[in-house]
């Protein structure tokens, strides 16, 4: 192969001519689909793989076979394609005026709990403004924040918080939830259990990504132990009725659980001073928020 061409950059044309040429398996039928000429669609794949210095697809009078290179080449090719349609999809939302898309990051209970009662109304009345909603722990939404990768954020305030603007969002604990026949057997008080006694149980979970899943399992771990889990589903509802059925222990917000509340299940406060928490809404600088997150930051605070 010849030495790569410093001058020449991938040409997103380029891409979709050797996308089409992959697929169909020759380079006529690629060209046709350019449209381009079989001399002018070989000549832009022979400057695509001088741009790239390696051969992508070996040529026999019956078609063309992908090299290593070549499938790695579709397979980024392809990614990037839809990138490129995500992108035109993302900017034709523009076209009709001026709108504006706010980054927020936030932890389970306020993604679960505190949230859809307000973001409803705030999407209504504000028709220019689009909300990208993610849910991470308190910890990583500190570190996407201190990377500039969303605008606001809201975390519990057990993290350290340092750098950036907080604001107060709204009360939050997490309670046990158990079933009503196994609060004797652990004990239950007014005073609450200890979680280290929960860590012999069977647990119900949310998913291993949630962000409360990896701060309780976090939790455990400074026990020196992990979080045995029956098994983990979507949804705090699906999560208490199985509780509810004896198949295991949960920790939820208290919100949650005085929402979902059934016979059969018993909520018990924890006794860890990290249970009781708050949640702060945190940014960086007011003066660099955008507008519509100015807006939405408002309305959090309301």
């Amino acid at each position: 192969m010849n030495a790569r061409n410093p001058h020449y950059r991938i040409d997103p044309f380029d891409l979709r001519l050797f996308t089409a040429v992959a697929q169909s398996g020759t380079i006529t039928a690629g060209a046709r689909a350019g449209p381009l000429s079989l001399a002018a669609a070989s000549t832009r794949l022979q400057q695509l793989e001088q741009a790239i210095g390696s051969k992508v697809m070996q040529r026999a009078k019956t078609g063309i076979t992908l090299t290593d290179a070549g499938r790695t080449l579709l397979r980024h090719a392809g990614r990037l394609q839809r990138e490129m349609e995500a992108l035109h999809a993302g900017m034709a939302a523009h076209a009709h005026g001026v709108r504006s898309t706010v980054r927020l990051l936030c932890n389970t209970a306020a993604i679960t709990e505190h949230l859809p009662p307000l973001l409803g109304p705030f999407l209504a009345a504000h028709a220019d403004i689009d909300v990208e909603l993610r849910e991470l722990d308190s910890q990583d939404v500190l570190h996407a924040m201190r990377l500039e990768r969303a605008d606001l954020g809201i975390v519990a305030d057990h993290v350290a918080t340092e750098g950036l603007t907080t604001r107060p969002f709204r009360e939050d604990s997490l309670v046990a939830v158990l079933p009503a026949a196994w609060s004797r057997r652990l004990g239950v008080r007014k005073a609450g259990l200890a979680f280290a006694q929960l860590l012999a149980q069977p647990f119900v979970g949310l998913p291993a990504e949630a962000g409360l899943s990896r701060f309780l399992q976090a939790r455990a771990l400074q026990h020196g132990r992990g979080l045995h889990h029956r098994v983990q589903v979507q949804g705090f509802d699906a999560l208490v009725q199985l509780v509810a059925d004896g198949v295991g222990v949960a920790i939820v917000p208290a919100l949650t659980a005085r929402r979902l509340s059934r016979a059969g299940v018993c909520v018990a406060p924890l006794a860890e001073p990290w249970a009781r928490r708050r949640l702060l809404v945190c940014f960086g600088k007011s003066e660099d928020l955008t507008p519509g997150a100015t807006t939405l930051l408002a309305a959090l605070q309301a």
